[in-house]
């Protein structure tokens, strides 16, 4: 009997050291002598020939007979990085955030819980409020815990101690010729030019009171430049300042802009003097004065070429010399009419120039049709890897300055000169002798204009891009983010100011207005005015944007509310202005309706990345100015939001690689007569001097 009682004992030990033997194991033994680990279930075998064990309890690994704990803490990571993950036996608990981080503790049980259940502590930007205690017109740089306070400001002298007082120097320590109310700017040559802070106006050296931020002053300023000129119309912005009557009232604040007797409202010629308000027979409402096609219904009037005749009664809508009927792309010119893949599209309007599609879909409004749409994009540029100049390396403009197939992103000598990048003083314009006359550093071939595209640096928009030299919206590609049903209708835009001010006039579905002009480093800018007090609803712009479904949206409602469709969930809006990251697995559609209209995070659709802490919607005739700040090379973002020349919200420095690169626009979502004025986009990689590294956020 001892010698079987020895036997069952090593057997026992066998079994418990033995991690490979399941819970259902039968040995030679009965429940009555509690064989299993305490709290695991035992059950005799029926016949007589042992027990089996139940499975360790939650937070425990074994057979049954032997369990041990389970590390959730090594195993999960449960806990913020910011605290100490404290094991227990069973179990993990995670302590409450640290001071500077806002959060609450979290316990619990196994790894399923620890995996399902995680401690989130975030950051608390002790910047945001009263600039974290640091003396005025000083940088509060916020860091992971705590914030610190840094030096004055551009355009400020002094320290913590004394304060920071205006003081009248450029950054390269020169005395500034610019007025107190203005900025210096060094440009790369080394000239400067001055312009006045947000709320002023006037032409850098003299600089007075903007009240609707459209780059005109309240009052005339003795000066030559037109920005010197007294606004038209005070309160509403109007970058272009259309006056069609040529009286003191600009176009959009003048309540009979002809000055034909007839308010704006039911004049069928708005623009154009006509008393007698003719119509003509084809149905569209539009004056017979200024019908650009009277006998041919057109209520939106377009006119591609800008000729006499709208593009619906024009036989040559892009005034390239080959009719309509006869044109493989209608309103883009193209003399030559080459069409590689013969789908009837010619090459420069053809979505897949190399792919016979003749329906030309393109269901994710990405530029590039569906057949030949892959979708596969290493680098996040937005650009597919099989089209990409750089597949490796972000470069969504794809500049290549040689032509030779490889983007300038990873060019080793752009110019092909073979003078390499680093070392070449005209690194996009072919100079091999790279002469410097005045030995500035910048060769003679590019010394005031970097990319030779007959736009002087100081007045380019983009110098080192030979396609973008100024802001210039007339162009645009229309995008529907919600196309089903008839709830709403699309949004109309009108523009003006040449391509720098857009006007949306209807209630409508979500939309986007998007520039086809493409951007890797940009700083965005302009000023929002909702001209109604009618609704409280969603307006705001676009950046990054690569598809329909993939891009960086910052928007701003006016008062809270709940979508009235509550399908395919419940959407509730806040107001307040919202950064959010779009990633749609859907794309358009109520869903991604839905999500956009939602405060907060939607999987699979939306994430928000930040939010104003303040919660304040925006205010009726009231004009605010904008100004973002992408660098995708490491996926940087600051927003920036004025009223008048007072800075009321600051994202801080955020960090976020989901698009990296893509395009500028509006957006509005069932909100009318909104204006977005003084629209300026500028090329700009330059990491920001007071930039600390932030943690990614994606």
């Amino acid at each position: 009997m001892a010698g079987q009682t020895r036997e069952i004992q090593r057997l026992r030990h066998t079994m418990e050291t033995c991690r490979m033997c399941g819970p259902q194991t039968i040995i030679s033994q009965d429940c009555s002598t509690n064989p299993c680990f305490p709290g695991v279930m035992c059950f005799d075998d029926p016949e007589g020939n042992g027990y089996r064990c139940g499975q360790c309890p939650a937070g425990y690994r074994g057979n049954g007979t032997h369990c041990h704990d389970i590390n959730e803490c090594i195993e999960a990571s449960p806990c913020s990085r910011v605290v100490d993950c404290v094991n227990l036996v069973p179990g993990f608990r995670c302590p409450p955030c640290p001071s500077g981080f806002i959060g609450l503790g979290l316990e619990g049980i196994g790894l399923e819980a620890a995996v399902r259940n995680r401690q989130i502590c975030d950051d608390i930007n002790e910047c945001e409020r009263n600039n974290g205690g640091c003396v005025e017109n000083s940088y509060c740089i916020n860091t992971m815990g705590s914030y610190y306070c840094g030096d004055c400001m551009h355009g400020f002298e002094g320290n913590q101690t004394v304060g920071c007082k205006e003081h009248n120097t450029c950054p390269n320590g020169a005395r500034s010729p610019c007025h107190p109310k203005a900025e210096c700017l060094i440009h790369r040559n080394g000239a400067y030019t001055c312009e006045c802070i947000v709320g002023w106006a006037g032409d850098g050296y003299d600089c007075t009171i903007d009240t609707d931020l459209d780059g005109f002053p309240d009052n005339e300023l003795n000066c030559w430049d037109k920005h010197c000129r007294k606004d038209n119309c005070v309160y509403i912005p109007n970058s272009g300042q259309e006056n069609q009557d040529g009286d003191e009232m600009g176009d959009i604040c003048d309540p009979d802009a002809d000055n034909d007797g007839i308010p704006n409202g039911p004049d069928n010629c708005p623009l154009v003097a006509n008393p007698d308000q003719v119509s003509t027979n084809d149905g569209d409402e539009v004056g017979e004065r200024c019908d650009n096609c009277p006998m041919t219904p057109n209520p939106r009037q377009i006119n591609t070429d800008g000729d006499e005749y709208g593009d619906e009664c024009d036989d040559d809508k892009d005034n390239d010399g080959i009719l309509n009927i006869y044109d493989n792309c209608e309103i883009v010119p193209n003399t030559l009419q080459a069409d590689t893949d013969g789908d009837g599209f010619g090459d420069v309007c053809d979505n897949c120039p190399m792919d016979y599609n003749p329906d030309q879909n393109n269901t994710d409004s990405d530029l590039l049709g569906d057949v030949c749409d892959n979708n596969e994009d290493a680098d996040d540029d937005g650009i597919q890897d099989n089209l990409d100049n750089c597949p490796k390396i972000a470069n969504n403009p794809q500049l290549d300055a040689d032509g030779d197939g490889i983007g300038d992103a990873c060019d080793d000598d752009d110019d092909n000169d073979r003078v390499y990048d680093v070392i070449d003083n005209c690194r996009i314009v072919y100079n091999p002798e790279q002469d410097d006359g005045d030995e500035d550093g910048h060769g003679d071939a590019c010394d005031s204009d970097f990319d030779k595209d007959g736009v002087i640096d100081t007045e380019d928009a983009c110098p080192e891009n030979p396609n973008i030299y100024s802001t210039d919206l007339r162009t645009y590609q229309t995008v529907v983010l919600d196309p089903e049903g008839e709830a709403q209708v699309d949004p109309r835009w009108i523009v003006f100011d040449e391509g720098r001010q857009i006007i949306q006039t209807i209630n409508s579905d979500p939309g986007l207005a998007i520039s086809y002009q493409a951007f890797d480093g940009v700083d965005f800018s302009g000023t929002f005015y909702v001209n109604t007090r009618t609704d409280d609803d969603f307006a705001g712009f676009v950046f990054g944007y690569q598809d329909s479904a993939s891009f960086y949206v910052l928007m701003w409602k006016q008062g809270p509310q709940t979508y009235w469709e509550a399908a395919p969930f419940r959407a509730v809006g806040e107001p307040g202005f919202q950064l959010k990251v779009v990633k749609s697995e859907t794309g358009p559609g109520e869903m991604m309706r839905n999500a956009l209209w939602h405060t907060g995070d939607t999987p699979g659709q939306v994430r928000l990345l930040w939010k104003d802490p303040n919660n304040q919607g925006w205010k009726d005739h009231v004009a605010y100015r904008w100004k973002v700040l992408h660098r995708p090379s490491i996926g940087l973002i600051r927003v920036y939001l004025y009223e008048a020349d007072r800075l009321i919200a600051d994202s801080g420095y955020l960090v976020d690689t989901t698009m990296r690169g893509g395009r500028v626009g509006l957006f509005c979502f069932s909100q009318e007569d909104i204006i977005w004025s003084r629209m300026t986009y500028k090329c700009n990689d330059k990491i920001p001097a007071d930039y600390t590294e932030v943690r990614p956020v994606n």
